[in-house]
């Protein structure tokens, strides 16, 4: 006898339900997580969550207006369930607004779920279902050896690189190209591994050498040239956002961030472990706080752009700190895991399973960083400083106390007859929006404003601000420009915008633009002698806040006259008004109360404290760094996630822990929300750099693999998500990881594994029938020819010229002139001068800067990470490269390093200038061209044409 189940019945019963034969008569109960959940979380929740409440609803999890339009046990008076209803007349329910609305079965469960109560199981909390979970191929295991071994050891040539990629090709019936030739193999390699071309002795040596070793020689010798450093260094700097001025309005250039430049190139040189090289990216200054060399390395997390503005309103200041953090968090996903972090700053990730708890949780974990400089030495420097320093502040302080027991003596005296000096200050405070003084009428052709202090820092002279002088005759303003008046005085100076501050400004009848003082005067000269009488000036003349620090005025002054210009009358004077604050009055006060004997005492204390601080400015300075700093008043928690990214509104609390998606593969961390910041950066650090972590080691192969034939495995170094590329060889992948965990995470010998390959060493050759098939080049049939980057051309040039300087390490160079006021100018230089000759790494990058030749080679501007370069072909190269005084200048010393032989004839300058540039012989139709062009425009015109030739900036 066969029973029908339960289960039959209910799924019966929905279907005549639904097919309307009767109306249900009892009732079920639904599984939420199975039935119900599903359909909310597609359909609903992308309009109804903590950070996207439209109608403040949130459909997350239980909340006040959750069940206020529930209306648990009754589903027809649920607002919840009638806008899933279809109308009577066939019209789409009200929602979802977008997107397909919920089926009838859905609509059902929803229906059968209000009228049972409504029970929401413990603790759950629904999420937007991302395009993918953790089932993601980048988030797996890495694959084991035993697994990669089969496909590695079937491999003709002995290098299991070549195993992978043949097994690809012939999947498409595609075969990779023969080798190639050795010319065109030194050449390869020697910039792929320095960035520069292999001399033409060098060729000549290694196309001569048949030894069996004679090329896996070669790369070692290029793997152990400091040269490799700065090649392989710049590919790091691009991927870490390196850039040498903090971006933003302001772009003020950082002159102390090059130790860190400094660090990648000796790192990558040294062979440095990467799981090391990385965790001091993260943590150096936690890991070895006492060596510099390490602790630079935290440099990483503040060598991106950061807004330095400094808005005063609240509710700003704290979402551009929040942005400042968001920066950090987006490099630090990108350059080590390869994951887009930054997009789970709102909302949990569309695509990827990356939570808002995740982002946040970094978040905790950065949140002491600040931006800024730090000393950066070792204790043995430190020691030595403070040895030095000890004597001379000891007897500093003793003076220090000495005048400041004296001046507390006279203050005390002052102080006693307070009531009897603030007597002579009878009139008001002078007045930022406006101070007036008259006088008896006085015939002057000159008149001045000299500031005996400041209100910004009193008991200094100079740099207060003047937006309009005044000067009258009766009713009349004589000193206005318009009526021929000049004024004269030390401003404040910036080469981008000459006269920005000067005195002109202080009479030309406009306010708002002002005269910045230099020094502590203000001259106005009338085009004749006038009768004066009264003046009135300002420096916030009709601002709304004229006590913003930004409105310098003078606190003492005094107004003279002359009719000479070198005889002046002292008029009028502002002693006699009420002090700006307490700090003017205490110094009011201790020059009127002080004898002649104190006075003399004081001078002489002041003198002695000065040379002593001479002597003390001449101890040399410890060594900073831009490598930020640590505020724990930052990390203090309790930390929440921000909803819709806004820090004003607060939701759930997170604490540092690792990442979710990795949950399952890669052994996390969860912190009290309490930890030390210090604590919390060095586990994130350990937890990046962990073994058998799949992201990070997956990311760096696929890099090594990118920089060696254009792209990489993954075609998005940066993104291993959904909507990055997919890899080509995913177990290549994987077996390069596994190579990299053999050798400690040192790289040089995965660069022998790949550049020793087959695949490395074919020919670049175009094949029409492969090219059907796979255009590209992706699965590498052949080598992919590439064009240099921007600093290689530049580098190139410079070698070949004889003019290259291999000088290393310290301050970059600079091929902009650098202008600086309160925002900064960066002016490209029309002539490099020597000074510039160095490699291009060590140019001092600014962000949005142009530096003509290699910002139109595509070099990328700084402000973000740079996965990976560009290779356009525009007009302008030709015309930049063509007719740059600095090709020119190249052009001019290749011409004279050639004719330095003797009786040297032309086909042999011809033959030298190949070699030098092209590191091969010219055949005989070049031979016959170049000679008409030395004829017809002389050697120099050759060489320019060289140095703009496509062979040079181009490598099979």
């Amino acid at each position: 006898m066969k029973f029908i189940d339960c289960t039959s019945i209910q799924c019966w019963t929905r279907c005549l339900i639904l097919a309307g034969f009767f109306l249900p008569v009892v009732s079920w109960a639904v599984d939420f997580e199975k039935d119900l959940k599903p359909a909310l979380e597609s359909k609903c929740l992308s309009c109804h969550n903590p950070n996207n409440a439209k109608g403040d609803l949130s459909l997350d999890r239980p909340n006040d207006s959750w069940l206020e339009v529930l209306k648990k046990g009754d589903a027809e008076g649920s607002r919840v369930y009638k806008v899933t209803v279809p109308g009577k007349d066939g019209s789409a329910p009200e929602m979802p607004e977008k997107g397909d609305p919920l089926t009838d079965q859905e609509r059902l469960y929803l229906k059968q779920w209000i009228d049972g109560g409504a029970a929401w199981p413990d603790g759950l909390v629904l999420r937007e279902a991302s395009k993918t979970d953790d089932s993601w191929w980048a988030y797996q295991p890495l694959m084991s050896d035993s697994d990669l071994s089969q496909t590695a050891a079937d491999s003709p040539s002995g290098n299991p690189v070549d195993a992978f990629i043949k097994k690809r090709l012939l999947e498409k019936g595609l075969f990779m190209n023969g080798p190639a030739d050795r010319r065109t193999l030194i050449r390869r390699a020697t910039y792929d591994l320095t960035g520069l071309p292999p001399s033409a002795e060098e060729v000549a040596a290694f196309v001569g050498d048949d030894s069996p070793r004679a090329y896996e020689r070669l790369i070692d010798q290029l793997l152990a040239s400091p040269r490799y450093g700065e090649r392989w260094g710049r590919h790091w700097l691009d991927v870490v956002r390196f850039g040498e001025s903090n971006g933003f309005e302001r772009n003020v250039l950082i002159s102390d961030l090059w130790p860190f430049r400094d660090y990648v190139i000796d790192s990558i040189n040294a062979d440095k472990p990467f799981d090391q090289f990385i965790g001091e990216h993260v943590a150096g200054d936690v890991i070895a706080p006492d060596k510099p060399e390490s602790v630079i390395g935290s440099a990483f997390l503040v060598a991106g752009p950061y807004d330095d503005v400094g808005n005063q309103d609240a509710v700003q200041a704290a979402q551009i700190r929040a942005n400042t953090l968001d920066e950090i968090i987006n490099a630090t996903g990108q350059a080590f895991l390869g994951m887009t972090i930054g997009c789970a700053r709102c909302h949990d990730h569309k695509f990827d399973p990356i939570r808002t708890e995740d982002y946040y949780s970094l978040y905790a974990t950065f949140s002491g960083v600040r931006h800024g400089r730090q000393t950066l030495a070792t204790p043995e420097q430190k020691k030595l400083r403070s040895e030095s320093l000890s004597p001379l502040n000891k007897k500093k302080a003793a003076m220090d106390k000495e005048k400041g027991a004296l001046e507390k003596k006279i203050m005390d005296q002052a102080k006693s007859k307070l009531t009897e000096y603030e007597k002579q200050w009878s009139r008001p405070m002078r007045d930022r929006m406006g101070t007036e003084e008259r006088f008896d009428p006085v015939e002057a052709k000159f008149i001045r404003l000299i500031s005996e202090s400041q209100d910004n820092r009193i008991g200094a002279v100079g740099g207060f601000a003047i937006d309009e002088f005044e000067v009258y005759s009766g009713d009349r303003n004589i000193a206005l420009a318009s009526h021929g008046s000049k004024a004269s005085g030390p401003a404040r100076k910036i080469e981008d915008f000459p006269g920005a501050y000067g005195p002109h400004l202080t009479i030309d009848g406009k306010f708002g633009a002002r005269f910045l003082a230099a020094k502590n005067h203000l001259t106005i000269e009338f085009p004749k002698v006038e009768m004066v009488e009264r003046v009135f000036f300002s420096s916030a003349r009709g601002e709304e806040t004229p006590n913003h620090r930004k409105f310098v005025f003078v606190a003492d002054y005094r107004i003279e006259v002359s009719r000479d210009g070198k005889n002046w009358e002292e008029v009028a004077h502002g002693r006699d008004r009420k002090p700006v604050n307490a700090a003017h009055r205490n110094y009011r006060l201790l020059r009127l109360e002080r004898t002649n004997e104190q006075t003399r005492k004081l001078n002489q204390l002041n003198s002695d404290i000065n040379q002593l601080n001479n002597k003390i400015k001449r101890v040399a300075p410890l060594p900073t760094a831009w490598i930020g700093s640590r505020n724990p008043n930052d990390a203090k928690g309790p930390f929440h996630i921000f909803l819709g990214g806004s820090p004003q509104k607060k939701g759930d609390k997170v604490v540092p822990m690792s990442l979710s998606p990795l949950s399952k593969v890669v052994s996390g961390y969860r912190l009290d929300e309490k930890a030390a910041e210090a604590k919390r950066r060095k586990e994130l650090a350990d937890w990046i750099t962990q073994p058998d972590n799949p992201l990070t080691w997956r990311v760096l192969a696929n890099r090594l693999w990118h920089y060696h034939f254009g792209t990489g495995i993954v075609d998005t170094p940066n993104d291993f998500g959904f909507m990055g590329g997919r890899p080509t060889h995913p177990e290549l992948l994987d077996y390069l990881v596994s190579e990299l965990r053999k050798n400690q995470f040192q790289i040089k010998a995965l660069h022998k594994l790949i550049m020793t390959s087959d695949v490395y060493m074919q020919s670049s050759e175009w094949d029409q029938s492969s090219a059907s098939i796979d255009g590209d080049s992706r699965l590498l049939w052949r080598f992919p020819p590439r064009r240099l980057s921007a600093e290689e051309i530049r580098d190139t040039i410079l070698k070949v010229s004889g003019r290259l300087n291999l000088s290393m390490k310290g301050p970059g160079f600079r091929l902009y002139k650098f202008m600086q006021d309160n925002v900064c100018t960066y002016e490209p230089l029309d002539v490099h001068g020597p000074e510039t000759y160095r490699r291009a790494v060590y140019h001092q990058n600014a962000r949005a800067s142009v530096v003509d030749l290699m910002t139109e080679f595509d070099q990328p501007d700084c402000a973000f990470s740079i996965p990976r370069r560009a290779a356009t072909t525009t007009p302008l190269q030709a015309l930049t490269l063509l007719n740059h005084s600095f090709t020119l200048d190249m052009a001019t010393a290749l011409e004279d390093g050639l004719k330095k032989g003797a009786d040297v004839d032309d086909q042999r300058l011809i033959k030298e200038l190949f070699q030098r540039a092209y590191q091969r012989k010219p055949e005989k139709a070049e031979i016959n061209q170049c000679m008409k062009v030395m004829q017809q425009h002389g050697l120099r015109a050759l060489a320019r044409a060289v140095l703009n030739s496509t062979e040079l900036i181009h490598l099979d």
